[in-house]
C-alpha cells in the first residue's frame, strides 16, 4: 500500500487483489482535479478493478485514492432507496413520494417566501452536465437567485484574480507537462505530494533535469521534502511575501520592460507600491529570512523556462484574492504569462473544480462563463433555454452567505444539496449545522448517508461516477469524458433525472425536453450554451472527446483544435492585455492574542479526500490514515505538558475540536495544523473562521487564532 508519508511510488493493482482482467472501460478518476487517466475492468462475477491508464496528467500513475477507488462502488451501506424523516426518523420510501414531498414543500414556500426562498447549494465534483443542469433548474424550473457551489471554497479567490487581471479564469492556462521542462517552478500553499501525488512525477523530472524547486509553505510537508528551497511562510502572509518578492525583481533590474510595456497596464502603481516592501520587512511579517527572499528573487529573475503555482493554502484567506493578484503582478513583471514553457497558474483542487464554476451553479454565472448580469449573456443562454431573458433571476448570494442565513427571515428556508458535505466542510461548521437544522426542509442527493444527509428531511439516493457517462474538465482546462463501466443499483437515479422530474412537478409550461436526461443530449445543450463565452466548448462533441482523448476550451467550432495555451498571442481583456492591478498587505482576519496565541492552519492529508463521504468508507485508505490530529511544534507541546498520541483540545472564538497531538519538528513554532477530512468532536471545521474575501466571497478556512488545552491520555 502507497507509504503515508506523501512519497510518489505507486501501489501496483496486485498489491490491491485485483484478479484477472476483463471488460474494460477507459475513464478518469472521480477524485481531484488532476483527472487521472484509468481504465475500470470489471470481471464475470461483477467486481471492478482499476488499471492505470497512460495520460499527460498521471504518466500511467495513481495515488492511493484512484487505485481504491472502485471500492465505493460496492460499499455496504450504499443508499438504493430514498428516505423521508417521520417523526424524527428517515425512513425509506418511493420516489414518487419523495419527489411529491420536494415539490410541494418547495411550492408552498415560494407562495409564502418569494421564488429565492429555494436554493441550489451544488459541488466541485459534479461532472459538467450536472453543473449546467443544477444552474439551469434554479434559474428556469424555480427562478430563484439562490444558487452557489462548493467551489465557491476551493477556487474562487483564483478565479477573481485571474478575471480581473488576465481578463479570464482558467486554473492553469498551459499544458501541465510544461512542469517538467521548467527551470524554476515556485509553488504558493501547495502540498502536491498529498493531494495530487502523480503531479509529483513532473516535478521531479524538473528536478533532474537541472530545475529548482521552491515552496512557500507553513510547513515542512512531503511537497518541502522534495525542494530545493522551502520558505516556512506565516500563515496569513502569503500576501507579502509576494510583494517583496516583487520589490527585488523592480530593484534588481529583473522586470521584462519590454513585456510589461507591450502586453499590460498599469504597472506605475505597482512598481510604487512594491518599494516599501524591502526584504527585512517582508521578513518580519512572515517570518521568510531576508537572505531567501533574495535567493528566491534571483531564481526567478534567471530568464529561462518559470512557473509560479499557487493553491488553497495562498488563496483561502480574507484577502485571497488580492493574494493571488500579486503573484500574477510578479510574474506579469518577468514576462512569464503566454510564455512557452513559463506562465502562472492555480491547482484547481476538486474533481470538476474548473467546469464546476464555468457553467451556471455559481451565483453570478451562465454557461461558458458569462456573467448573469450581462444582457448580452442572459439574451444567448434565454435563446438557448426557450425562455425571455427578463425571465432569468440576477446574481444571489454566495455559498456561506446563503448558508448563514438559511431558516430566516429573506433567506432559503428550501436547500437542495448535490455532491457536498457542507456539516463537515463550511467554516464555523457548528453554525452552519444549527441554519440547517432552521430549515422548512433540506434535500441531499448522495450515494451516501453523508453527515449534512444525516440532517435531511429527504435523501436521494443518485448515481456514482462509475455509473454514468459525462464530461469533466480538468486543472488545466481540458475537457475529458467520464465513461459508465457498471449499471448503478436499483432505486438509484442520476441528478440529471432528478432534475427533470422536480421541473415537470413544478412547471407545466416549459418548453418540450427542457431538462434532457441523457448526458451527451445535456452536454450538446451546453456547448450551444456556452458558444461565444470565454470558456466555449461549442466545438466539443462527446465523439470529439473519444477521438482526442481531451480538448482545452475555448474550443468555438468543430473545426477548431482547442487551446492548449490561453495566453500565447493576447489576453481576455478588451483591450487584450493584462492589468497589473494595485494591492496591498493587510493582517487577517482575526489576530492571536493573548486568550487565543496561536494559528490554526487546515489541509488535507495523502489517503483522504475532502469531507471523507467517499474516502472514509474505504478500508485502505482508512488503515493509511486513520484518524485526525493535531500537529504542533515540540517545543509547543512540551509547553503544554503533552506527548505524542495525546489528546488536544483546540479552542477557538467559534468552537473546539479534540485529537490526537503529532509532536512534529516540521511546523512553525507558532501554528498548529489539523486535517479537514473528519467530522464530530474532532471536525477542524468547527474552529475555522467565516470571514469572507471582499471579491470572491472567500472563507478564511487557513488562518484563525486558537488557543490548545490538554485533554489527557
Amino acid at each position: 500500500m502507497k507509504p503515508a508519508d506523501g512519497s510518489i511510488d505507486d501501489v501496483t493493482p496486485d498489491e490491491l487483489g485485483a484478479g484477472p482482467l476483463t471488460v474494460g472501460t477507459p475513464t478518469h478518476c472521480p477524485y481531484c482535479a488532476l483527472q487521472c487517466a484509468m481504465t475500470l475492468h470489471v470481471s464475470p462475477a461483477g467486481s471492478v478493478t482499476v488499471e492505470a491508464r497512460d495520460f499527460p496528467t498521471n504518466r500511467g500513475g495513481l495515488c492511493q485514492k484512484g487505485w481504491t477507488s472502485a471500492e465505493l462502488l460496492t460499499a455496504p451501506d450504499r443508499l438504493t432507496s430514498p428516505l423521508v424523516r417521520v417523526s424524527g426518523e428517515l425512513v425509506a420510501t418511493t420516489w414518487d413520494d419523495a419527489l411529491g414531498v420536494i415539490a410541494r414543500a418547495i411550492r408552498a414556500v415560494q407562495v409564502t417566501h418569494g421564488r429565492d426562498a429555494v436554493g441550489v447549494l451544488g459541488g466541485g465534483g459534479l461532472t459538467n452536465e450536472k453543473a449546467y443542469a443544477l444552474g439551469k433548474f434554479a434559474r428556469v424550473a424555480l427562478q430563484s437567485r439562490s444558487i452557489d457551489y462548493n467551489g465557491r471554497w476551493c477556487m474562487s479567490s483564483a478565479a477573481a484574480a485571474g478575471n480581473r487581471t488576465l481578463g479570464v479564469d482558467r486554473g492553469i492556462p498551459f499544458p501541465l507537462s510544461d512542469l517538467a521542462t521548467a527551470d524554476v517552478v515556485l509553488l504558493v500553499g501547495a502540498n502536491v505530494a498529498e493531494t495530487m501525488p502523480p503531479l509529483v512525477r513532473h516535478l521531479v523530472d524538473m528536478r533532474a533535469a537541472g530545475g529548482t524547486l521552491i515552496v512557500a509553505d507553513p510547513r515542512e510537508t512531503a511537497t518541502v521534502r522534495l525542494a530545493d528551497v522551502h520558505l516556512p511562510v506565516t500563515p496569513g502572509t502569503d500576501l507579502a511575501l509576494a510583494l517583496g518578492l516583487l520589490h527585488l525583481v523592480v530593484a534588481d533590474g529583473a522586470v521584462d520592460e519590454e513585456y510589461v510595456a507591450g502586453r499590460t497596464n498599469g504597472f506605475d502603481a505597482v512598481r510604487e507600491r512594491v518599494a516599501g516592501w524591502w526584504p527585512e520587512r517582508v521578513e518580519r511579517v512572515t517570518g521568510v529570512a531576508a537572505e531567501d527572499l533574495r535567493r528566491v528573487a534571483r531564481l526567478l529573475a534567471s530568464g529561462g523556462r518559470v512557473v509560479v503555482l499557487t493553491a488553497r493554502g495562498a488563496e483561502q484567506h480574507s484577502k485571497g484574492t488580492d493574494t493571488v493578484t500579486a503573484l500574477i503582478d510578479l510574474c506579469l513583471a518577468l514576462g512569464l504569462p503566454g510564455r512557452v514553457g513559463s506562465g502562472f497558474g492555480c491547482i484547481t483542487g476538486q474533481g470538476n473544480g474548473q467546469g464546476g464554476r464555468e457553467h451556471g451553479q455559481k451565483n453570478d454565472q451562465l454557461p461558458g462563463y458569462r456573467k448573469l448580469d450581462d444582457p448580452a449573456a442572459r439574451a444567448h443562454v434565454a435563446v438557448v433555454w426557450g425562455v425571455p431573458p427578463e425571465s432569468l433571476p440576477g446574481p444571489g448570494p454566495s455559498a456561506y452567505e446563503m448558508l448563514d442565513a438559511l431558516g430566516t427571515d429573506g433567506g432559503v428556508r428550501v436547500l437542495l444539496v448535490h455532491g457536498t458535505n457542507p456539516v463537515v466542510s463550511a467554516p464555523n461548521a457548528r453554525h452552519v449545522v444549527q441554519r440547517l437544522e432552521a430549515l422548512d426542509l433540506l434535500v441531499v442527493a448522495d450515494p451516501f448517508l453523508s453527515e449534512t444527509a444525516l440532517l435531511a428531511d429527504v435523501v436521494l439516493p443518485v448515481t456514482q461516477w462509475a455509473e454514468e457517462d459525462g464530461t469533466t474538465t480538468n486543472l488545466e482546462g481540458r475537457v475529458i469524458r467520464r465513461r459508465a463501466a457498471v449499471v448503478a443499483p436499483d432505486g438509484v437515479r442520476s441528478d440529471l433525472d432528478i432534475v427533470n422530474a422536480l421541473a415537470a412537478l413544478l412547471r407545466d409550461d416549459l418548453p418540450v425536453g427542457a431538462f434532457p436526461t441523457e448526458p451527451e443530449a445535456v452536454f450538446d445543450e451546453l456547448a450551444r450554451a456556452s458558444a461565444g463565452g470565454p470558456a466555449d466548448y461549442a466545438g466539443i462533441t462527446y465523439d470529439r472527446l473519444d477521438r482526442t482523448g481531451g480538448l482545452y476550451w475555448p474550443c468555438p467550432d468543430l473545426d477548431h483544435p482547442g487551446t492548449p495555451r490561453l495566453f500565447a498571442e493576447t489576453f481576455g481583456t478588451p483591450d487584450g492585455r493584462a492589468r497589473f492591478v494595485d494591492v496591498d498587505h493587510r493582517p487577517p482576519a482575526e489576530d492571536v492574542d493573548d486568550d487565543y496565541p496561536l494559528l490554526l492552519t487546515t489541509g488535507r492529508v495523502l489517503a483522504q479526500y475532502q469531507s471523507g463521504t467517499q474516502t472514509r468508507r474505504v478500508r485502505a485508505l482508512n488503515d493509511a490514515a486513520p484518524r485526525p490530529f493535531v500537529e504542533l511544534a515540540r517545543v509547543v507541546a512540551d509547553d503544554l505538558g503533552v506527548v505524542e498520541g495525546e489528546d488536544v483540545r483546540v479552542v477557538s472564538r467559534r468552537g473546539t475540536s479534540v485529537a490526537p497531538a503529532r509532536v512534529s519538528e516540521a511546523i512553525r513554532t507558532d501554528t498548529v495544523f489539523m486535517p479537514f477530512h473528519w467530522p464530530g468532536d474532532a471536525r477542524a471545521n468547527s474552529l475555522t473562521s467565516d470571514a469572507l474575501d471582499p471579491i470572491s466571497r472567500m472563507p478564511e478556512f487557513k488562518v484563525c487564532a486558537v488557543r490548545l488545552e490538554r485533554v489527557g491520555a
